[in-house]
């Protein structure tokens, strides 16, 4: 009988000792199912001449789910107003924005923003952070909407390399969040170059990846370029 008391500790002992090896992976389980839960399919974000407040030029453009589609041309800060704009952030003042055939205005903006997650060129530094300018990474996690993700320091760092690229620059940082907030549509800001085969990936999954970069090595390998 003792024998098999100290066998049932043995295997006791060894199945907690399993758990405890299995337990990270099951915390990161739990968390992909609690993403997919907030996924939406979104397949087409269209831009129909589409001009925006202070700018000279429209723009057309509609890009699509499984598609890395790359604006480009222009300035860095012309770059930021137009992805500012497709998540309606910008006064339009010809033409429309739409989502799935849903107009994007300034009524239904709040609604569509929690389909996107946007990965911005940089971090604002303290006190100037304002509804044009993108929030730092602490930001985005206290948004109530995102307070309850389990998105620790360890899986943060797993995606940071997933993206590639220089872990200490903050572009890095900013997609792997935008890339743990699970939304059908992301938007890139100025990425690295060692993260366009990460963002093509994200695309093949089925989302719609808009970029916005000067670089050629970047655009040989977009799927659609859109010249500003």
């Amino acid at each position: 009988m003792y024998v098999s008391k100290h066998g049932a500790k043995l295997r006791k002992s060894k199945l907690n000792a399993k758990n405890i090896i299995l337990f990270p992976y099951i915390i990161h389980i739990i968390f992909l199912t609690l993403q997919a839960e907030r996924y939406v399919l979104i397949m087409l974000l269209e831009l129909n001449e589409v001009l925006i407040e202070g700018m000279h030029r429209t723009l057309s453009l509609m890009a699509k789910a499984g598609e890395l589609t790359c604006l480009t041309g222009g300035t860095a800060a012309q770059h930021t107003r137009w992805l500012l704009a497709m998540q309606g952030f910008e006064t339009v003042t010809n033409g429309y924005i739409s989502i799935d055939g849903e107009p994007l205005t300034p009524q239904s903006s709040p609604a569509f923003r929690k389909l996107m997650a946007y990965a911005p060129a940089r971090l604002c530094t303290q006190g100037e952070v304002t509804v044009y300018e993108p929030p730092s990474v602490q930001d985005v996690f206290s948004l109530k909407a995102n307070r309850d993700l389990p998105i620790s320091n360890g899986i943060l760092g797993e995606e940071m390399r997933r993206v590639g690229g220089d872990q200490t620059d903050s572009r890095v940082q900013l997609i792997a969040v935008a890339a743990l907030l699970n939304k059908s549509i992301l938007m890139v800001d100025d990425p690295p170059i060692q993260a366009v085969d990460y963002l093509i990936k994200w695309a093949r999954q089925g989302r719609i990846v808009v970029a916005a970069s000067n670089n050629e090595e970047l655009l040989k390998q977009a799927d659609v370029i859109v010249e500003l």
